[in-house]
């Protein structure tokens, strides 16, 4: 396929993509003169082109939805229901087409009578009648070609002339300056003249200036490879800052190594990351034809379209959101009447919403409609032979929610052309899991349901806490680590409390199920803490499920690269890939969301909150706190302004003028030193520091702080004589403890130089 084709290919798509989001909001705004444009656009260029790339069939078929679109435009038809339908299909066809063209190179034979018909009837019959003269005349000319002799001199008509500000804006051919008397009286070859030698122009010459010149195509074939070789040099800075950190001549060199290649890797992940609205974008003309085709009546409402996800598992989750969407639609929103019975609008609503969670980005998808029964689940999973009558008999209501991604599990009382044969629950369940992603429900029958997908941001470098067991390095995704719990020896033995056999661990007032990773790795080994050395547990929040991980020790935090994992290890369930460390060892990283299954941990956060509340030790009005150690005092961070807590070596800090600030995923993080942490660590480049990155509003900033103690609930502490709340401290632990003020760090003074630019910019500043 040459150069010029495959442009066709791809503009011709983004067009049609364009075409089908303005056709579904065409029919609720049929007025709208932008939407108008926008399609006609599409539709026109489509033909323009392939009259060029020498596409017949093709061009006969977009020809004739120009002409219904540009009555459309011109406000001689309306866009009705039975126009926008025919569009849609006009849309099919010509998207069709174009698979076509990829795939083999060229148009294949087939009949598109029927659809051109249809749009001829469409259209206006003053138009009606032009197109049938234009057909008529068409045929006179063919007769007379045949009837010259062989040999005879062709008359050729003369070249159009046309407009190029007309071809330009994309206005349709009537509009273009006239032809001249001599060119033959019908018209449709002089259209397709003009569109063809518009064309030819604009491949010779690009416009000067806009997004054309700021803008580039890069096949997401380079995008893979170029990530593929930032995870390798990624892996070698690991070992790189490792092998010289005992090195004073190589501290500078591998500082600009570790910045040049966190600058790196930050880049080549925005160039593949694209808006979650290339996906959603899509779903407008599903429920448009679902609803017709189900007799319902739902509107469709889409938040956080600009979330932006990387572009590989954006592809990959099409077809998930496209089942959760059907589904939400046959079984979720009740038919009008019966939604009017129930006292329900009879329009149902379903919601589709993105967010970023920290390393994640959450796809809901919502609907108001009856929601989901556990008792009717659990008599279909019965049924149809899923589980055993006595081990749903067992199941709590989150565990019934989740038998409807079985395979073969289904409620439909029949089979349709939606649903009912119990796959499509089954795909989202498959294809999300496949990208490292989870999914979870929750529905409350009457009310709705949601379907929660959340997925990573990239699968190819994510920072993790590497820890050790059996001694062995494993590497655990920090997105799944809500905390960390250290344990002294001299605690160990009264640490643990067992019910029925279960270790718990009291965790602020609220038992928190154990899991021993020496013995899920050696099935057989004795559970306890070791009263000899230090314990550490890794609290974990993976699917909902909050449990403790006990570990031998920890080491420092990493960014890791994701390898791919072996069939035999991928069937233990375990590990969710392999990476290599800074030290070069190799290291299996953890699969928080499988450990939880395989171990049968049940507790969620809902019902550890739910527990509390029963225990009476929980007080909505008391707030939580990270409890850090400041120059020996104890201060209190707001928990739910805590982004992050980094480990990081002195040298690692910079410094504008007497300000120290920290490269912060290439931005500049001003960092609060109130203790003299910093000063006293600037004796020992290499001497390790602790910052908590906090959120101020709209912006970061860091406190350095010596030791990260706990994490607890606050109380009010209120002046005596006058009962006023005091500000700035609160009660710890019967402890009076002051509040980090995060509106009280100073801001940056404002500078035009880049995050790269710290040196001269600390020069002219100091």
């Amino acid at each position: 396929m040459d150069d010029l084709t495959r442009e066709f290919l791809i503009e011709s798509q983004e067009g049609l993509d364009r075409m089908e989001r303005c056709l579904t909001e065409l029919e609720e705004r049929p007025q709208d003169t932008g939407l108008l444009a926008d399609i006609f656009r599409s539709v026109h260029t489509i033909k323009g082109t392939t009259g060029f790339l020498g596409f017949k069939r093709l061009e006969k078929l977009a020809h004739a939805g120009e002409n219904l679109l540009g009555q459309l435009r011109d406000g001689k038809v309306t866009a009705t229901a039975e126009v926008i339908t025919a569009l849609l299909k006009l849309l099919d066809g010509l998207r069709e087409m174009l698979k076509t063209i990829e795939a083999q190179g060229g148009e294949s034979a087939g009949d598109d009578s029927a659809l051109i018909a249809r749009l001829e009837e469409l259209q206006a019959p003053a138009q009606q009648a032009r197109v049938k003269a234009v057909a008529a005349g068409a045929g006179v000319v063919e007769a007379a070609k045949a009837a010259v002799a062989p040999g005879s001199p062709a008359v050729a008509p003369p070249p159009p002339v046309v407009s190029s500000s007309a071809s330009a804006a994309g206005f349709a051919p009537s509009e273009a300056k006239p032809v001249p008397a001599a060119a033959p009286a019908t018209s449709e070859p002089a259209e397709v003249a003009t569109d063809v030698s518009a064309v030819a122009e604009a491949g010779r010459a690009r416009p000067q200036g806009g997004a054309a010149e700021s803008t580039l195509r890069v096949d997401v074939a380079l995008l893979n490879r170029m990530m593929n070789l930032v995870g390798e040099l990624v892996l070698t800075r690991n070992q790189v800052l490792q092998a010289t950190a005992s090195d004073p001549n190589m501290t500078l060199l591998s500082r600009r190594l570790d910045m040049v290649t966190a600058d790196l890797r930050e880049s080549v992940m925005k160039a593949r990351m694209q808006p979650v609205s290339n996906v959603f974008s899509k779903m407008p003309r599903l429920v448009r034809d679902l609803t017709h085709t189900l007799g319902r009546r739902a509107r469709l409402v889409m938040e956080g379209q600009e979330t932006e996800l990387d572009k590989s598992l954006l592809e990959a989750i099409k077809d998930p959101l496209t089942h959760a969407v059907r589904n939400s639609l046959d079984h979720g929103i009740e038919p009008p009447d019966v939604r009017q019975a129930a006292g329900k609008d009879p329009e149902g609503v379903l919601t589709l919403r993105a967010l970023q969670e920290g390393s994640h980005v959450v796809i809901e998808i919502s609907d108001d409609g009856a929601g989901i029964s556990p008792e009717k689940i659990r008599a279909k999973a019965i049924e149809r032979g899923l589980v055993s009558a006595e081990r749903a008999a067992l199941l709590v209501e989150r565990e019934l929610l989740q038998l409807i991604f079985l395979p073969g599990f289904s409620t439909a009382a029949q089979v349709t052309s939606v649903s009912g044969r119990g796959v499509g629950m089954d795909v989202v369940r498959t294809n999300v899991e496949k990208i490292g992603g989870k999914v979870e429900v929750d529905s409350r029958p009457g009310k709705g349901t949601t379907m929660r997908m959340r997925i990573p941001l990239t699968l190819a470098i994510i920072p993790a806490l590497i820890v050790r067991s059996i001694d062995q390095s494993f590497a655990l995704p920090q997105a799944a680590l809500s905390e960390l719990v250290h344990i002294p020896p001299e605690q160990a033995a009264a640490a643990i409390e067992w019910i029925e056999g279960a270790p718990l661990y009291r965790l602020r007032g609220n038992l928190l199920p154990l899991v021993f990773l020496d013995r899920l790795l050696r099935p057989g080994r004795e559970c306890g803490l070791s009263a000899e050395r230090d314990n550490f547990i890794a609290v974990l929040d993976a699917d909902g499920r909050r449990f403790g991980l006990i570990v031998d020790s920890l080491a420092d935090p990493e960014e890791i690269v994701v390898k791919p994992l072996s069939s035999v290890l991928k069937d233990i369930g375990l590990f969710s890939g392999a990476t290599v460390l800074g030290n070069a060892d190799l290291a299996l990283i953890l699969d928080p969301g499988s450990i939880a299954v395989k171990t049968g941990v049940t507790m969620s956060r809902a019902e550890e909150a739910a527990q509390a509340a029963e225990e009476g030790e929980v007080d909505a009005s008391r707030m939580r706190y990270l409890v850090v150690e400041v120059a020996s005092r104890q201060a209190a961070v707001p928990l739910g302004d805590v982004l992050r807590i980094e480990q990081l070596p002195f040298s690692r800090i910079e410094y504008i003028g007497y300000r120290p600030v920290l490269n912060f995923e290439g931005q500049l993080l001003p960092v609060e030193d109130s203790g003299g942490i910093l000063a006293a660590a600037q004796a020992d480049p290499e001497a390790q520091i602790i910052v908590v990155v906090c959120r101020d509003g709209n912006r970061h900033v860091g406190i350095a702080v010596s030791h990260v103690l706990d994490v607890t609930t606050g109380a009010d502490l209120f002046e005596a004589g006058t009962g006023a709340r005091t500000e700035g401290v609160t009660l710890l632990k019967e402890r009076v403890t002051g509040v980090v003020d995060l509106g009280g760090v100073p801001a940056l003074p404002a500078t035009e130089g880049a995050p790269q630019d710290w040196q001269r910019t600390a020069e002219a500043m100091a």
